[in-house]
Protein backbone atom coordinates (compact mmCIF):
# COMPACT_ATOMS: atom_id res chain seq x y z
CA UNK A 1 0.00 0.00 0.00
CA UNK A 2 1.16 3.32 -0.67
CA UNK A 3 2.54 5.90 1.63
CA UNK A 4 0.66 8.52 3.12
CA UNK A 5 1.49 11.77 0.98
CA UNK A 6 3.98 10.25 -1.67
CA UNK A 7 2.00 10.87 -4.71
CA UNK A 8 3.18 13.85 -7.36
CA UNK A 9 -0.39 14.74 -9.17
CA UNK A 10 -0.52 15.57 -12.49
CA UNK A 11 -3.89 17.35 -13.94
CA UNK A 12 -4.25 18.16 -17.10
CA UNK A 13 -7.21 18.33 -19.89
CA UNK A 14 -6.05 16.34 -22.68
CA UNK A 15 -3.13 13.19 -22.55
CA UNK A 16 -3.08 10.76 -25.54
CA UNK A 17 -3.99 10.11 -27.86
CA UNK A 18 -4.41 14.26 -28.02
CA UNK A 19 -1.38 15.47 -29.11
CA UNK A 20 -0.12 19.22 -28.16
CA UNK A 21 2.67 20.76 -26.66
CA UNK A 22 1.01 21.00 -23.55
CA UNK A 23 0.24 16.71 -23.22
CA UNK A 24 4.02 16.64 -24.24
CA UNK A 25 5.10 18.80 -21.32
CA UNK A 26 2.90 16.27 -19.10
CA UNK A 27 4.20 13.13 -20.64
CA UNK A 28 7.32 13.99 -20.21
CA UNK A 29 6.74 15.39 -15.88
CA UNK A 30 5.35 11.60 -16.13
CA UNK A 31 8.47 10.28 -17.72
CA UNK A 32 11.29 11.69 -15.43
CA UNK A 33 9.61 12.15 -12.49
CA UNK A 34 9.13 8.03 -12.10
CA UNK A 35 12.73 8.06 -13.60
CA UNK A 36 13.47 9.74 -10.32
CA UNK A 37 11.65 7.53 -8.14
CA UNK A 38 8.17 9.13 -7.80
CA UNK A 39 5.33 7.54 -7.79
CA UNK A 40 3.06 9.63 -10.41
CA UNK A 41 -0.79 9.73 -10.71
CA UNK A 42 -2.58 11.65 -14.15
CA UNK A 43 -6.17 12.89 -14.17
CA UNK A 44 -7.61 13.23 -17.11
CA UNK A 45 -10.54 13.38 -19.39
CA UNK A 46 -11.87 9.62 -20.47
CA UNK A 47 -10.82 8.70 -23.91
CA UNK A 48 -11.84 5.47 -25.57
CA UNK A 49 -8.25 4.89 -26.74
CA UNK A 50 -6.39 4.72 -23.39
CA UNK A 51 -2.49 2.87 -23.76
CA UNK A 52 -0.98 1.24 -21.21
CA UNK A 53 0.58 2.99 -18.12
CA UNK A 54 1.89 0.44 -16.09
CA UNK A 55 4.77 3.17 -14.69
CA UNK A 56 2.32 5.53 -12.96
CA UNK A 57 -1.01 5.66 -11.41
CA UNK A 58 -4.08 7.64 -13.87
CA UNK A 59 -7.46 7.98 -13.55
CA UNK A 60 -10.17 9.47 -16.14
CA UNK A 61 -13.01 11.21 -15.36
CA UNK A 62 -16.79 11.62 -17.77
CA UNK A 63 -16.32 13.22 -21.21
CA UNK A 64 -17.67 14.15 -24.69
CA UNK A 65 -16.00 15.27 -27.48
CA UNK A 66 -15.35 18.83 -28.93
CA UNK A 67 -17.02 19.29 -31.89
CA UNK A 68 -14.69 19.94 -34.75
CA UNK A 69 -11.77 19.61 -32.43
CA UNK A 70 -11.00 15.75 -32.28
CA UNK A 71 -9.62 14.30 -30.57
CA UNK A 72 -9.71 16.39 -27.61
CA UNK A 73 -12.42 15.81 -25.07
CA UNK A 74 -14.24 17.91 -22.70
CA UNK A 75 -14.56 16.54 -19.62
CA UNK A 76 -17.80 16.84 -16.34
CA UNK A 77 -16.10 15.85 -13.18
CA UNK A 78 -19.80 16.61 -12.04
CA UNK A 79 -20.84 14.13 -14.07
CA UNK A 80 -18.96 11.19 -12.87
CA UNK A 81 -19.30 10.76 -9.15
CA UNK A 82 -16.44 7.50 -9.21
CA UNK A 83 -14.01 10.32 -10.25
CA UNK A 84 -14.05 12.17 -6.79
CA UNK A 85 -13.97 9.10 -4.34
CA UNK A 86 -10.83 8.30 -6.58
CA UNK A 87 -9.24 11.53 -5.91
CA UNK A 88 -9.87 11.25 -1.83
CA UNK A 89 -7.71 7.65 -2.03
CA UNK A 90 -4.81 8.74 -3.80
CA UNK A 91 -1.92 10.52 -1.20
CA UNK A 92 -0.99 13.18 -2.89
CA UNK A 93 1.75 14.90 -2.04
CA UNK A 94 1.50 17.62 -4.44
CA UNK A 95 -0.65 18.50 -7.35
CA UNK A 96 0.09 20.30 -10.69
CA UNK A 97 -2.44 21.72 -12.38
CA UNK A 98 -1.92 22.28 -16.60
CA UNK A 99 -4.72 23.47 -17.06
CA UNK A 100 -7.79 25.92 -15.51
CA UNK A 101 -10.64 23.87 -16.66
CA UNK A 102 -12.16 20.38 -15.37
CA UNK A 103 -8.88 19.07 -14.63
CA UNK A 104 -7.87 22.12 -13.21
CA UNK A 105 -10.82 22.17 -10.52
CA UNK A 106 -10.72 18.90 -9.75
CA UNK A 107 -6.57 19.27 -8.96
CA UNK A 108 -7.81 22.02 -6.58
CA UNK A 109 -10.25 19.69 -5.15
CA UNK A 110 -7.42 17.68 -4.13
CA UNK A 111 -4.99 19.76 -2.80
CA UNK A 112 -7.59 20.75 -0.28
CA UNK A 113 -9.15 17.21 0.29
CA UNK A 114 -5.41 16.34 0.90
CA UNK A 115 -4.17 19.69 2.30
CA UNK A 116 -0.86 19.62 -0.05
CA UNK A 117 -0.29 22.68 -2.21
CA UNK A 118 -1.35 23.14 -5.72
CA UNK A 119 0.72 24.67 -8.44
CA UNK A 120 -0.62 25.63 -11.93
CA UNK A 121 1.27 26.78 -14.96
CA UNK A 122 -0.76 28.85 -17.36
CA UNK A 123 0.47 27.20 -20.58
CA UNK A 124 -2.17 29.31 -23.30
CA UNK A 125 -3.91 31.65 -24.43
CA UNK A 126 -7.68 30.30 -22.86
CA UNK A 127 -9.74 33.75 -23.92
CA UNK A 128 -8.56 33.31 -27.83
CA UNK A 129 -9.70 29.36 -27.55
CA UNK A 130 -12.85 30.39 -25.68
CA UNK A 131 -13.61 33.40 -27.98
CA UNK A 132 -13.52 30.75 -31.19
CA UNK A 133 -16.17 28.64 -29.28
CA UNK A 134 -18.63 30.96 -27.07
CA UNK A 135 -20.77 33.68 -26.82
CA UNK A 136 -19.59 36.83 -24.93
CA UNK A 137 -21.60 36.33 -21.41
CA UNK A 138 -19.83 32.73 -21.08
CA UNK A 139 -16.53 34.09 -22.35
CA UNK A 140 -16.83 36.42 -19.34
CA UNK A 141 -17.70 33.85 -17.16
CA UNK A 142 -14.97 30.96 -17.72
CA UNK A 143 -12.73 34.11 -18.01
CA UNK A 144 -13.93 35.02 -14.16
CA UNK A 145 -13.37 31.23 -12.96
CA UNK A 146 -9.62 31.12 -14.75
CA UNK A 147 -8.30 34.00 -12.95
CA UNK A 148 -9.74 32.53 -9.71
CA UNK A 149 -8.29 29.44 -10.39
CA UNK A 150 -4.92 30.95 -10.52
CA UNK A 151 -5.40 33.28 -7.93
CA UNK A 152 -6.04 30.29 -6.00
CA UNK A 153 -2.82 28.72 -6.27
CA UNK A 154 0.12 28.12 -3.79
CA UNK A 155 2.27 28.98 -6.81
CA UNK A 156 1.71 30.20 -10.25
CA UNK A 157 4.09 28.98 -13.17
CA UNK A 158 4.99 30.31 -16.47
CA UNK A 159 6.87 28.91 -19.36
CA UNK A 160 8.86 31.93 -20.22
CA UNK A 161 9.03 35.36 -18.78
CA UNK A 162 6.93 37.33 -21.52
CA UNK A 163 3.63 35.20 -20.47
CA UNK A 164 3.49 37.03 -17.45
CA UNK A 165 2.05 40.30 -20.29
CA UNK A 166 -0.90 38.12 -20.65
CA UNK A 167 -1.26 36.94 -17.38
CA UNK A 168 -1.71 40.44 -16.13
CA UNK A 169 -4.28 40.95 -18.69
CA UNK A 170 -6.26 38.13 -17.64
CA UNK A 171 -6.53 40.20 -14.35
CA UNK A 172 -4.22 37.29 -12.39
CA UNK A 173 -2.01 38.82 -9.15
CA UNK A 174 -0.34 36.06 -8.28
CA UNK A 175 2.99 36.23 -8.11
CA UNK A 176 4.88 34.44 -11.51
CA UNK A 177 7.98 31.87 -11.30
CA UNK A 178 9.28 30.92 -14.71
CA UNK A 179 9.76 27.36 -15.42
CA UNK A 180 11.30 26.20 -18.61
CA UNK A 181 9.74 23.44 -20.93
CA UNK A 182 12.64 20.74 -22.10
CA UNK A 183 13.28 18.93 -25.06
CA UNK A 184 13.71 15.37 -25.34
CA UNK A 185 15.29 15.22 -28.99
CA UNK A 186 18.93 14.63 -29.65
CA UNK A 187 21.46 13.84 -32.47
CA UNK A 188 22.57 10.00 -31.29
CA UNK A 189 26.11 10.90 -31.40
CA UNK A 190 25.94 11.53 -34.86
CA UNK A 191 27.26 15.01 -36.55
CA UNK A 192 24.15 17.25 -37.54
CA UNK A 193 25.03 16.97 -40.55
CA UNK A 194 24.66 13.27 -41.05
CA UNK A 195 21.90 13.54 -38.83
CA UNK A 196 20.48 15.88 -41.72
CA UNK A 197 21.17 13.44 -44.55
CA UNK A 198 20.11 11.02 -43.20
CA UNK A 199 16.32 11.98 -42.47
CA UNK A 200 16.20 13.01 -46.00
CA UNK A 201 17.35 9.66 -47.59
CA UNK A 202 14.39 8.05 -45.16
CA UNK A 203 12.04 11.05 -45.95
CA UNK A 204 12.52 10.66 -49.82
CA UNK A 205 13.96 14.56 -50.23
CA UNK A 206 16.07 15.19 -52.86
CA UNK A 207 19.33 16.44 -52.14
CA UNK A 208 19.37 20.54 -52.49
CA UNK A 209 15.63 21.12 -51.98
CA UNK A 210 14.68 23.83 -49.58
CA UNK A 211 12.59 22.10 -46.77
CA UNK A 212 9.70 23.84 -44.87
CA UNK A 213 7.52 22.96 -41.99
CA UNK A 214 4.96 23.56 -39.70
CA UNK A 215 4.49 21.34 -36.38
CA UNK A 216 1.10 22.26 -34.30
CA UNK A 217 -2.84 22.50 -34.17
CA UNK A 218 -4.48 23.13 -37.52
CA UNK A 219 -6.34 26.17 -36.04
CA UNK A 220 -6.36 29.37 -37.37
CA UNK A 221 -5.26 30.87 -33.90
CA UNK A 222 -1.34 29.77 -35.10
CA UNK A 223 -1.53 31.74 -37.84
CA UNK A 224 -1.50 28.97 -40.57
CA UNK A 225 -2.99 31.20 -43.21
CA UNK A 226 -0.06 33.42 -43.25
CA UNK A 227 2.06 30.32 -44.25
CA UNK A 228 -0.20 29.19 -46.87
CA UNK A 229 -1.09 32.43 -48.66
CA UNK A 230 2.78 32.66 -48.53
CA UNK A 231 3.45 30.10 -50.34
CA UNK A 232 2.63 31.27 -53.71
CA UNK A 233 4.90 33.81 -53.61
CA UNK A 234 8.35 32.75 -52.87
CA UNK A 235 10.19 32.94 -56.37
CA UNK A 236 9.97 30.50 -59.13
CA UNK A 237 13.39 29.88 -58.86
CA UNK A 238 13.59 27.95 -55.20
CA UNK A 239 12.80 24.35 -55.25
CA UNK A 240 10.64 23.93 -52.18
CA UNK A 241 8.59 22.33 -50.51
CA UNK A 242 5.87 22.39 -47.46
CA UNK A 243 5.07 19.95 -44.82
CA UNK A 244 2.63 20.60 -42.23
CA UNK A 245 2.27 17.75 -39.51
CA UNK A 246 -0.98 18.19 -37.10
CA UNK A 247 -4.41 18.17 -37.17
CA UNK A 248 -7.28 20.83 -36.43
CA UNK A 249 -10.48 22.00 -37.35
CA UNK A 250 -9.08 23.77 -40.01
CA UNK A 251 -7.22 21.46 -41.72
CA UNK A 252 -9.73 20.37 -44.28
CA UNK A 253 -9.73 24.14 -45.37
CA UNK A 254 -6.05 23.76 -45.55
CA UNK A 255 -6.04 21.37 -47.97
CA UNK A 256 -8.86 22.56 -50.17
CA UNK A 257 -7.17 25.53 -50.77
CA UNK A 258 -3.49 24.35 -51.26
CA UNK A 259 -5.75 22.30 -54.31
CA UNK A 260 -6.98 25.52 -55.57
CA UNK A 261 -3.98 26.87 -55.66
CA UNK A 262 -2.60 24.09 -57.86
CA UNK A 263 0.14 23.36 -55.20
CA UNK A 264 -0.63 19.93 -54.41
CA UNK A 265 3.02 18.08 -55.36
CA UNK A 266 5.01 20.88 -53.05
CA UNK A 267 2.60 20.61 -49.91
CA UNK A 268 2.43 17.49 -47.63
CA UNK A 269 -0.04 16.78 -44.65
CA UNK A 270 0.80 14.78 -42.35
CA UNK A 271 -1.55 14.47 -39.51
CA UNK A 272 -0.79 13.66 -36.36
CA UNK A 273 2.65 11.97 -36.19
CA UNK A 274 2.63 10.01 -32.68
CA UNK A 275 6.06 8.14 -33.35
CA UNK A 276 8.67 10.49 -31.65
CA UNK A 277 11.66 9.22 -34.29
CA UNK A 278 9.48 10.13 -36.78
CA UNK A 279 8.55 13.62 -35.80
CA UNK A 280 12.91 13.82 -35.32
CA UNK A 281 13.58 13.18 -38.84
CA UNK A 282 10.47 15.37 -40.25
CA UNK A 283 12.38 17.89 -38.36
CA UNK A 284 15.69 17.57 -38.86
CA UNK A 285 15.25 17.30 -42.55
CA UNK A 286 13.88 20.79 -42.65
CA UNK A 287 15.51 24.32 -43.45
CA UNK A 288 12.63 26.51 -41.81
CA UNK A 289 10.42 25.94 -39.44
CA UNK A 290 7.58 28.50 -39.86
CA UNK A 291 5.00 29.55 -36.99
CA UNK A 292 3.13 32.86 -37.59
CA UNK A 293 1.33 32.54 -34.10
CA UNK A 294 0.31 35.30 -31.99
CA UNK A 295 -1.58 32.60 -30.09
CA UNK A 296 1.36 30.61 -28.75
CA UNK A 297 2.93 31.91 -24.84
CA UNK A 298 6.03 29.13 -25.07
CA UNK A 299 5.94 26.82 -27.81
CA UNK A 300 8.00 23.55 -27.28
CA UNK A 301 7.67 22.93 -31.24
CA UNK A 302 10.03 25.84 -31.91
CA UNK A 303 12.73 24.43 -29.53
CA UNK A 304 12.47 20.79 -30.68
CA UNK A 305 13.23 22.46 -34.29
CA UNK A 306 16.11 23.91 -32.66
CA UNK A 307 17.59 20.98 -31.24
CA UNK A 308 17.63 19.50 -34.66
CA UNK A 309 19.05 22.41 -36.14
CA UNK A 310 16.13 24.13 -37.88
CA UNK A 311 15.63 27.71 -36.32
CA UNK A 312 12.37 29.26 -36.96
CA UNK A 313 10.69 32.54 -38.37
CA UNK A 314 7.86 34.00 -35.82
CA UNK A 315 5.77 37.46 -35.70
CA UNK A 316 7.59 40.71 -34.37
CA UNK A 317 5.90 41.25 -31.04
CA UNK A 318 4.46 37.63 -30.58
CA UNK A 319 4.91 36.19 -27.14
CA UNK A 320 6.81 33.21 -28.56
CA UNK A 321 9.09 35.74 -30.26
CA UNK A 322 10.43 36.56 -27.04
CA UNK A 323 13.57 34.19 -27.06
CA UNK A 324 14.23 35.27 -30.13
CA UNK A 325 16.96 37.47 -31.58
CA UNK A 326 16.68 38.08 -34.93
CA UNK A 327 19.38 37.03 -36.99
CA UNK A 328 20.82 35.35 -34.27
CA UNK A 329 19.01 31.85 -33.24
CA UNK A 330 15.72 33.17 -35.15
CA UNK A 331 14.11 35.34 -37.73
CA UNK A 332 11.26 38.13 -37.29
CA UNK A 333 8.82 39.44 -39.79
CA UNK A 334 5.44 41.03 -40.13
CA UNK A 335 2.69 39.34 -40.46
CA UNK A 336 1.21 39.38 -43.96
CA UNK A 337 1.93 37.01 -46.62
CA UNK A 338 3.96 39.03 -48.44
CA UNK A 339 6.38 39.85 -45.87
CA UNK A 340 6.67 36.06 -44.82
CA UNK A 341 7.91 35.36 -47.98
CA UNK A 342 10.12 37.70 -48.05
CA UNK A 343 11.79 36.31 -45.01
CA UNK A 344 11.75 32.91 -46.21
CA UNK A 345 13.31 33.83 -49.63
CA UNK A 346 15.58 36.09 -47.63
CA UNK A 347 16.86 33.14 -45.57
CA UNK A 348 17.17 30.52 -48.50
CA UNK A 349 19.59 32.96 -50.42
CA UNK A 350 21.76 33.16 -47.99
CA UNK A 351 22.74 29.89 -46.73
CA UNK A 352 25.62 31.50 -44.57
CA UNK A 353 23.51 33.29 -41.80
CA UNK A 354 20.70 30.47 -42.22
CA UNK A 355 23.44 28.32 -40.92
CA UNK A 356 24.53 30.86 -38.26
CA UNK A 357 20.98 30.85 -36.84
CA UNK A 358 20.57 27.58 -36.87
CA UNK A 359 23.17 27.12 -34.78
CA UNK A 360 22.43 29.56 -32.56
CA UNK A 361 19.11 28.44 -31.94
CA UNK A 362 20.66 25.10 -30.78
CA UNK A 363 22.76 26.43 -28.32
CA UNK A 364 20.38 28.94 -27.05
CA UNK A 365 16.69 27.20 -26.97
CA UNK A 366 17.61 23.50 -26.26
CA UNK A 367 17.24 22.42 -22.72
CA UNK A 368 16.87 18.56 -21.81
CA UNK A 369 13.57 17.43 -19.44
CA UNK A 370 16.57 15.73 -17.76
CA UNK A 371 18.12 19.20 -16.61
CA UNK A 372 14.60 20.86 -16.47
CA UNK A 373 13.06 18.45 -13.84
CA UNK A 374 16.36 18.75 -11.64
CA UNK A 375 14.85 22.34 -11.39
CA UNK A 376 10.91 21.36 -11.08
CA UNK A 377 12.11 18.60 -8.41
CA UNK A 378 13.86 21.36 -6.75
CA UNK A 379 10.50 23.63 -7.02
CA UNK A 380 8.45 21.21 -5.54
CA UNK A 381 10.15 20.16 -2.66
CA UNK A 382 10.47 24.14 -2.00
CA UNK A 383 7.05 24.67 -2.04
CA UNK A 384 6.13 21.63 0.10
CA UNK A 385 8.45 23.02 2.79
CA UNK A 386 6.66 26.43 2.38
CA UNK A 387 3.05 24.98 2.48
CA UNK A 388 4.23 23.12 5.57
CA UNK A 389 5.60 25.72 7.39
CA UNK A 390 2.40 28.02 7.03
CA UNK A 391 -0.22 25.52 7.40
CA UNK A 392 0.83 22.62 9.23
CA UNK A 393 3.54 23.73 11.84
Amino acid sequence: MTEPNTVYGLFNDSFPPALDGVTLTVQNYVKWLTAKGKKVCVVTPWDPYDPPHPDFEMHRYFSLPIYNRHPYRYGYPRLDPVIWHKIRRVPFRIVHAHCPFSSGRLARYAAQKHDVPLVATFHSKYRTDLEHSLPAPMIRYQMKRIREFYNSADALWIPQAAVEETVREYGITAPVTVVDNGNDFNQGGMPLESVREEARRRLGIPRGRFVLLFVGQHILQKGIEIIIDSLPLLPERIDWEMHFVGNGYARQDMMRKVRLMGLDDKVTFHGLVHERDELRDIYAASDLFLFPSFYDNAPLVVREAAMMGTPAVLLEGSTAAEVITHGENGFLTGRTPQEYAVAVTRLHDDPDMLTRIADGARRTLSRSWDNVMEEVMQRYDDIIARYEFRHKK
